[in-house]
């Protein structure tokens, strides 16, 4: 026993320090596993999509005796062979499982080959035959407006009278805009593998965000009590969204394959068949006609945003709700009126991905604030300052949401302030403004655009947690909670935090698999609410191991538990030091438990989502990126040269994480409205299908200066250490390279007209632009 440290100084934390992704030397080394690396059963067979080649049509039969002839085929599944719902448990209710009498994009899933290998099933899935007759399909969002085909009602937000507002104002501008979607490019494709149990009973592995849908919906399909279905989930290789409802598709259909054959089976797509199967960011296309005064301070907004769903709802509606939202950004919309079409076409059903509709709301502002300075003569950043949430009193609050929610803890006045003044922003478009006039080819463009965006999920019931927290006798411990680690960091900022609350080293903690058998009805890991949720979940567990600790050290010592320290892996009395080991021990001796579960909900939150008012979100985040760009104006290429962010993440729980996911969400962000191009021909086909034709973002279109700051207030809400919500709000940030390329091309138009540009701006599209 050793006598109380003698300054009582708090030793250094495992949260607020820079540790290393807890998974990053396996990473490195091959040695994590994902699903495909796992060990397989003997008698494991391989299963292979059968696609639809028609956009839409009537399904008059299927055609097997190909496939099933080849040596080594078991089995092809068709609707009829699904013993449960037929129909996914989406909570729509409005996607089946294999298509049933017909077919609604091309890549529908119609069924599926169970062969011996890969090779061998995907080979075999090209010999099945469907018999179809052709429909005509609808592909143009437009056309499916005017004809009233929607996945879900269409949704109109109104705040005082916008009509009446863009008649009295002194100025108007109207126009549309094309924001095209985004294939979220996972490095591991959607994988599932299925694996028989005793007494009825099912193993799935699953490269997944929420392995508690995966769960419902198998046990579904399977036509069994949730119970009966256990899914597991160590890591996945990148999700972006695309793996939050989609994966339970790879899952169902792997199960059913594998309780057709009573062997275990393995279902991974192809790239190529991925892109046809799996959703996209949902595409927008807008009309809008806006009143400002000469100041450039909004009067009046009409918004009609149409939302490219595809075929069923999915998540669209969520989507769709989260962009009317973040139509604001950062702005007071003092009489505005948006309404949402959530329209239904014959293409994949659009899902999920980073930002959730808060990028689609928030760049059709940009861009028309952008052209209101244009038509002024103004310093873009000057009209976007004016127009910015503050707690100013005049004839109105404007502190306020379209939905009704007060902006609280507002920090963007002095961020942009901040940041405007570290990157130069005035000198250098001044030196941009002098080589534009002295440069006939390529000319310059620079933007400084806000982010302020809300964390929760916009439906309620999803924002809570549990985990558990087991300490064991050699004073290690194991959490395991219901997040999913997708390479973002949770369960490393979850171990430091369960480290700092039981005063042991961080590797000490070890993070278990996500499972549902351990962590019943778990959210998704999504809404940048992983941390905030799972986090402190985690927290409170092992808190309440701390606290039956603290009261067992207490009572031996004749102190206050209160008076009980838990600090660089000992526990401390103002009669004893002790080791935290020592004392898990003593404890275990003495009956005390030395594990917990946690439980944490969100407060505060509350919205009705008939008239989509209330208070969706906890808080903001905030952030502000400025960017410079310069483009060729005989070709239309572009380049990113040099990018200044200033990003909030509250107290930063590990910074080299938090900088890494704003550098990886502006870069990805970068490449949706640059490069990244989803082209649907008019047979309903997406031809950009793969790596050849499709363009993420490399290494080398990162700018040269790429210069990441932390606001360094913690977050004023009671959020966990601090901290707040970093996975999406940086991809926000990148609307700064589509403000700053429009910027571009009209300085070298130099004619103060708005910029018709669509994105993304690719070399045709930014040459037409300048023509």
């Amino acid at each position: 026993m050793n006598a109380a440290l003698p300054d009582r100084a708090a030793p250094r934390m495992a949260s607020g320090q820079s540790h290393p992704h807890e998974s990053a030397a396996a990473q490195i080394a091959g040695a994590a596993t994902y699903i495909d690396d796992i060990p397989e059963v003997r008698g494991t067979l391989y299963a292979a999509p059968v696609l639809s080649r028609v956009a839409h049509g009537k399904l008059l039969g299927v055609d097997t005796q190909a496939a099933l002839a080849l040596p080594g085929v078991h089995a092809v599944l068709l609707a009829a062979d699904v013993p449960g719902s037929k129909m996914l448990a989406a909570f729509a209710g409005d996607e089946p499982v294999f298509a049933i009498d017909s077919v609604q994009h091309v890549g529908q899933v119609i069924g599926l080959v169970v062969a011996d290998s890969v090779m061998l099933a995907r080979r075999a899935a090209r010999l099945v035959a469907p018999q179809m007759e052709v429909l005509p399909a609808v592909l143009d969002v437009r056309a499916a407006r005017q004809a009233q085909s929607f996945v879900l009602p269409p949704v109109t937000v109104r705040r005082g009278d916008a009509a009446q507002a863009l008649a009295s104002a002194p100025h108007t501008l109207h126009g549309t805009l094309e924001v095209g979607g985004q294939e979220h490019f996972y490095l591991e494709g959607q994988v599932a593998y299925a694996l028989p149990q005793e007494q009825n009973q099912w193993l799935i592995h699953s490269s997944t965000q929420h392995p508690g849908e995966v769960q419902h919906w198998v046990a579904h399909a399977l036509g069994l009590d949730n119970h009966a279905v256990t899914v597991q989930c160590r890591r996945m290789g990148g999700g972006f969204g695309g793996k939050e409802t989609q994966a339970g598709h790879l899952a169902v259909w792997a199960a059913l394959a594998a309780q057709k054959v009573m062997r275990p089976v393995k279902l991974r797509l192809d790239r190529d068949d991925d892109f046809l199967i799996t959703g996209k960011r949902h595409p927008f296309s807008y009309d809008y006609r806006v009143g400002f005064d000469n100041s450039g301070r909004l009067c009046g907004l009409q918004l009609q945003m149409l939302v490219h769903c595809g075929f069923s709802a999915d998540l669209s509606g969520p989507v769709a709700d989260r962009a009317i939202f973040h139509a604001d950004n950062a702005y007071f919309l003092r009489d505005v009126e948006i309404t949402s079409y959530r329209c239904k076409l014959n293409t994949q059903s659009h899902t999920a991905f980073r930002g959730f509709g808060g990028p689609q709301g928030m760049i059709v502002t940009e861009a028309i604030l952008g052209d209101i300075a244009r038509h002024l003569g103004l310093d873009p950043l000057t009209v976007r300052q004016r127009n910015l949430y503050s707690d100013e009193i005049g004839e109105v609050q404007r502190n306020t949401t379209h939905y009704g929610m007060q902006v609280e803890g507002n920090i963007l006045q002095p961020l942009i302030s901040k940041l405007a003044q570290t990157a130069n922003y005035s000198q250098r478009r001044e030196a941009i403004a002098s080589w534009n006039q002295n440069s006939a080819v390529v000319k310059r463009g620079i933007a400084l655009t806000p982010v302020k965006f809300g964390i929760s999920f916009t439906a309620t019931l999803f924002n809570q947690a549990g985990a558990l927290v087991h300490v064991y006798l050699d004073g290690s411990v194991t959490v395991n909670h219901g997040g999913t680690e997708m390479g973002q960091g949770l369960h490393t900022k979850v171990a430091q935090i369960v480290a700092d609350e039981l005063g042991v080293p961080l590797a000490s903690v070890q993070v278990s698999a996500s499972d549902t058998s351990k962590i019943p009805n778990a959210s998704a890991t999504a809404a940048s609410a992983g941390t905030d949720l799972n986090g402190r979940a985690a927290q409170f567990a092992a808190r309440h191991v701390r606290d039956n600790l603290a009261a067992f050290v207490a009572g031996l010592d004749g102190v206050g538990a209160g008076a009980v320290e838990f600090a660089a892996g000992q526990v401390i009395t103002p009669q004893a030091t002790r080791s935290f080991k020592d004392v898990v021990a003593l404890a275990y001796a003495n009956r005390i438990q030395l594990w917990s579960d946690g439980f944490y909900r969100t407060p505060k939150i509350h919205y009705d989502k008939t008239t989509l008012t209330g208070r969706p979100f906890y808080y903001f985040a905030y952030g502000a990126a400025c960017t410079e760009v310069a483009i060729d104006t005989l070709t239309g290429e572009n380049r990113v040269l040099r990018v200044d962010i200033l990003h909030d993440v509250g107290r930063s729980i590990n910074p080299a994480i938090d900088i890494g996911q704003i550098e990886g969400g502006f870069v990805q962000g970068m490449g949706w409205l640059t490069s990244e191009e989803l082209v649907w021909n008019e047979q309903g086909l997406l031809t950009t299908h793969a790596p050849s034709t499709y363009k993420i973002p490399t290494a080398g279109d990162v700018p040269g200066h790429f210069k990441v700051d932390l606001w360094p207030e913690a977050n004023p809400e009671d959020n966990v250490f601090g901290s707040k919500a970093v996975g999406e709000p940086p991809f926000m940030l990148a609307i700064s390279v589509f403000e700053a390329l429009r910027d571009a091309v009209a300085q070298a138009r130099g004619d103060k007209q708005a910029v018709k540009l669509d994105a993304p701006a690719t070399a045709e599209r930014v040459l037409a632009a300048l023509s």
